[in-house]
């Protein structure tokens, strides 16, 4: 009983261990909770003015400035990879072992050849290996969206460090879209929109939930026996 027990507790720890499914943490970077936040400029316009902060001053810049703003991302990724590689090996080897020859003089002179005769024994070996290995590969992948995100923190040089999120249910699949990342004041558009390719310590997390989704994961069997298989 006690094998049992044991069997199936390796069982369970291998199979934990067998699921190595690839995760993205949308902590945000070390540097963006160490650096202090911007301390407000407490600027004050002159009551009427037709340049302020107010709640619809007539001229004013619509792009984000402070905490809780939005700022939309245009998410354009796209990725290529090709890999090539080639390998090979050649190794040969050769032995030769010969016995011993024994000489003398005088009398001994036809003893010693006859017993070279019989103990003079070689031994040689010849072996050879090659191989040869070629390996290529190619990938093409593309992403393409939009995401509100929220300035959450301004930081002591002025970067924004953003979030969002969007999800969608859509026939019973559920999408979800998460974006976090650091970006320049500058680098947003005069509608308030920015690219991807602007955003600092990037983090872009798309996953789907359904049956789809289900039906397209390797069952944790499979993941299991894979994982210790060694072939």
């Amino acid at each position: 009983m006690k094998v049992l027990l044991l069997f199936v507790l390796l069982f369970a720890l291998s199979g934990c261990g067998a699921s190595t499914e690839p995760e993205i943490s949308m902590k945000p970077p070390a540097y963006v909770e160490e650096l202090p936040p911007k301390q407000s400029d407490n600027i004050q316009t002159a009551p009427g003015s037709l340049f302020g902060k107010g709640d619809n001053p007539l001229f004013s810049d619509k792009k984000a400035m402070n905490v809780n703003d939005l700022v939309t991302v245009v998410i354009q990724e796209s990725t290529s990879q090709s890999t090539q590689a080639n390998r090979s090996s050649s190794k040969n080897n050769t032995s030769n072992l010969s016995g011993g020859t024994l000489t003398a003089g005088g009398q001994l002179a036809n003893v010693a050849n006859n017993i070279s005769n019989y103990s003079n024994i070689g031994f040689q070996t010849n072996s050879s290996a090659n191989y040869t290995g070629t390996g290529a590969q190619t990938r093409n992948e593309s992403f393409n969206t939009t995401v509100s995100t929220r300035v959450i923190k301004i930081l002591s040089n002025g970067n924004y460090f953003i979030e969002g999120s969007r999800e969608l249910l859509i026939n019973g699949e559920k999408q979800i879209i998460q974006l976090s990342g650091v970006i320049r004041p500058y680098d947003i558009g005069q509608d308030n929109t920015i690219d991807s390719r602007y955003i600092a310590d990037a983090k872009i997390l798309y996953k789907t939930e359904g049956d789809v989704a289900t039906s397209t994961k390797k069952p944790w069997g499979t993941r299991f026996f894979e994982a210790i298989w060694p072939f």
